[in-house]
């Protein structure tokens, strides 16, 4: 059984290492907050002190951080030299193409492979084990991670080279964040109309305008107010900005792609780092002076 070492034990980090450690793996667990990674002792898991330390001897070690840049910074601090040849780091962040790509050169040159696999399926789909894995690598690299990418994830896809995982990410979140801005839309201008939004949702859904927005974010969390917050507004901003990053890099016109990180940006700076991506619609509401109800 492979020795697995896993950094970052964020609200989705987190129940991807408990399923790690239930199948059966040999795990070692960091985070820079101490307290997450002290809950961890009751899986049997190994706290590591530093990262460093984490990463020393593994086999697989996974990164689940919110950036690309944050998962360089952990190697510049002392990871990279604690890594030995043959090891397969599979980054789950919600990186960018391009910082992925110079990473995988960088480790390359100590003979560790790289996987770019950012997940899909949200806090719910990681503590079933039940997430979307997109793969960006050497075909090598995926299989050999593979036994410990499936103890999360249900649909594995090999997406293309390095960096095809961010950018297939980075394009569903661009997606997302146009379907929850536009459902909110046309719930608020609805409503100003007349129509309740149950009535509105049930003709959406029956209608070629469904989305996972309109069919279960919104009645889940919108019709509710309840807005857990799952996933940060400003993380899905980071993530449009690297789809549209992508499209002008490619030079594809793409008006709602830009759009979108721009809509994004703007509404997690208006309600601040912790809000939840669907409380982007709470914008709308406030321009149009009402709420959906």
């Amino acid at each position: 059984m492979q020795t697995v070492a896993f950094l970052g034990l964020g609200a989705i980090g987190a129940p991807m290492a408990r399923r790690i450690a239930a199948a059966g793996f040999t795990l070692r667990v960091w985070n820079r907050t101490h307290e997450r990674a002290a809950a961890f002792a009751k899986t049997g898991a190994t706290i590591a002190p530093s990262a460093a330390d984490a990463v020393r001897d593994a086999d697989v070690v996974v990164t689940c951080l919110s950036t690309s840049a944050d998962v360089e910074q952990v190697l510049d601090d002392g990871v990279l030299e604690a890594l030995r040849a043959g090891m397969v780091l599979v980054d789950c962040t919600s990186g960018d193409p391009v910082t992925s790509r110079r990473l995988a050169g960088r480790l390359a040159a100590w003979d560790v492979g790289f996987v770019d696999a950012p997940v899909s399926g949200g806090v719910k789909g990681a503590e079933e084990g039940t997430l979307t894995v997109m793969c960006g690598g050497d075909e090598q690299h995926i299989e050999r991670a593979r036994p410990v990418i499936e103890a999360f994830g249900k649909k594995i896809v090999h997406c293309g080279p390095v960096g095809a995982g961010d950018a297939v990410k980075a394009m569903n979140q661009a997606l997302l964040a146009l379907t929850i801005w536009g459902t909110g839309e046309a719930l608020v201008a609805l409503a100003k109309s007349g129509v309740s939004p149950e009535t509105a949702l049930e003709v959406l859904n029956a209608s070629s305008g469904r989305s996972n927005a309109s069919m279960n974010l919104f009645p889940e969390r919108v019709l509710t107010r309840a807005f857990p917050r799952t996933f940060r507004l400003s993380l899905l901003a980071k993530d449009a900005r690297i789809a549209a990053d992508i499209t002008r890099a490619e030079r594809v016109p793409s008006p709602l792609t830009q759009l979108a990180a721009e809509l994004c940006t703007m509404a997690a700076r208006e309600l601040g780092d912790e809000a939840d991506h669907v409380e982007a619609v709470k914008v709308i509401e406030r321009w149009a002076g009402t709420e959906i109800r």
